[in-house]
């Protein structure tokens, strides 16, 4: 209570600031029923306390503490000093990085910053945590050094909401690994742990209302380094990827990146096989509306993704394969269905050309295709039924069949990417990487959200009995 005397400054909820400061204008006794505050623009009012709690505002820290790049050397380590220590440090001299303790805080400034360079990379490395700007580089490189110093594996996760920009830190990380763990021979190993970038944001990528290019998988990369702390190969695991995206899309949101890359490609002539036009031709690419992104050309990005899937040795052959089976869904998803009289069963055109595309692109037979869309079978222990289905019935099994086509598929180039990265050779310690995917709440959760909702939240207790039960176990 003895706070609260005159000139203390304080933070107090506000609906438009979210936290307001001001300044006490009369010392406070108990029992007293408000604060007489004075703002910063010099307007005065009485600020109710609550007797029954008696919940007094959170007390403000003093001007030369703001601006440390270290929360916890705060004085009062509450939401409103947080913040208003991560504006002050972003507003005035642009740093996005501040440490608290050994985590460090990001903020996503939604533009590149000059701050990744090579050079920048050789200047962390070797330091202390504490010794530079808190930066990506430093975690990094502190991981680095704990793996080589203590002989034990090291691992970074980096989570936050959606939007907050944990891919690209995911991907700073491994680059500073590639750098400074670049291999002794000329094998270009850290290069391929690179590439695996552009292929999985292409596959498990997607534009949400809340991020044109929000991670709709989890990731956890384990690299790999052997006794001179050389990168000598990787190893990717993913989560739960989306598979729902590939047949429903909110408004404002698109399909997974690559369906749009490669309509943009497909007036390429090694392309004119697989039939493709416009993005907004296909039922499952244009659902959300609008197919394009702001500042985003998907012809180009789909430049890179076929090189990354050349630096990771993945053949011509393959790579068209991989083509048809992503054209092969968007023809599977503008099937004409037509509805019979009896409403019960329903049957496609054999000249519906989508179908035709689709069974051309997969090799499978024109006229099974067509009856096994539109029927299924039960079995009985006496005898085999074959019943039709009604349109609704056909659209739930189409898109179910889209989805795992999908789902194998992003399965299968997974597969490949941990073949190409790879080692026979013997590894001595790993450094792991988790890139979570991001907590988001909209009006209608879908049962994949729940499930990626629940995984972050795993994580951060994970994080607070790391944090706080073991920091407090050490005192």
């Amino acid at each position: 209570m003895h706070f609260f005397f005159q000139y203390t400054k304080i933070w107090i909820p506000d609906p438009d600031e979210v936290w307001r400061s001001g300044e006490i204008i009369k010392d406070y006794k108990e029992g007293d029923k408000s604060l007489h505050l004075k703002f910063e623009d010099d307007t005065i009012c009485e600020y109710p306390v609550d007797l029954k709690t008696n919940q007094l505002p959170f007390l403000r820290n003093p001007d030369i503490l703001v601006g440390e790049n270290d929360l916890t050397a705060l004085s009062y380590l509450h939401e409103p000093a947080v913040l208003h220590n991560l504006k002050v440090r972003f507003l005035e001299s642009n740093h996005i990085y501040t440490y608290c303790g050994i985590v460090l805080v990001a903020i996503n400034p939604y533009e590149q910053l000059p701050i990744y360079e090579q050079d920048v990379i050789y200047a962390y490395s070797g330091q202390n945590m504490g010794d530079m700007d808190p930066h990506i580089f430093a975690v990094a490189e502190e991981a680095y050094k704990q793996m080589a110093r203590d002989e034990k594996n090291q691992s970074i996760i980096v989570s936050g909401e959606s939007g907050a920009g944990k891919t690209v830190s995911a991907k700073y990380a491994m680059r500073f690994f590639a750098s400074v763990g670049g291999s002794a021979s000329e094998t270009n190993i850290e290069e391929k742990v690179l590439a695996s970038s552009p292929i999985m944001e292409a596959i498990g990528n997607a534009k949400t209302t809340r991020n044109d290019n929000s991670s709709r998988f989890g990731k956890y990369i384990q690299i790999g380094f052997d006794k001179r702390y050389h990168i000598i190969g990787a190893n990717m695991r993913t989560y739960l990827l989306e598979k729902s995206r590939v047949v429903f899309q909110a408004d404002d949101e698109r399909n997974y990146h690559i369906f749009y890359q490669l309509c943009a490609s497909a007036n390429l002539p090694e392309f004119k096989d697989l039939a493709l036009t416009c993005a907004e031709d296909f039922f499952y690419t244009s659902m959300g509306g609008d197919t394009t992104i702001d500042g985003i050309d998907d012809a180009d990005d789909f430049e890179k993704t076929r090189h990354a899937f050349t630096l990771l040795g993945v053949k011509e052959s393959h790579q068209m394969s991989i083509f048809k089976i992503i054209a092969s869904i968007l023809h599977l998803g503008n099937l004409e269905i037509q509805a019979e009289r009896d409403g019960d069963s329903c049957s496609i055109s054999k000249q519906d050309e989508h179908l035709n595309n689709f069974c051309r692109l997969l090799g499978v037979e024109h006229s099974q295709m067509e009856h096994w869309l539109c029927h299924r079978k039960l079995a009985t222990t006496a005898e085999t039924y074959i019943k039709p289905m009604s349109v609704q019935q056909v659209m739930n099994a189409r898109n179910a069949l889209a989805k795992h086509i999908y789902a194998q598929l992003f399965n299968w180039i997974v597969e490949h990417i941990n073949k190409a990265l790879h080692t026979t050779l013997k590894q001595h310690s790993f450094i792991g990487v988790l890139d979570i995917y991001g907590f988001e709440t909209f009006e209608v959760n879908s049962f994949e959200q729940f499930c990626i909702n629940y995984a972050n939240e795993k994580l951060q207790q994970q994080f607070n009995s790391h944090v706080f039960k073991l920091e407090q176990e050490e005192y």
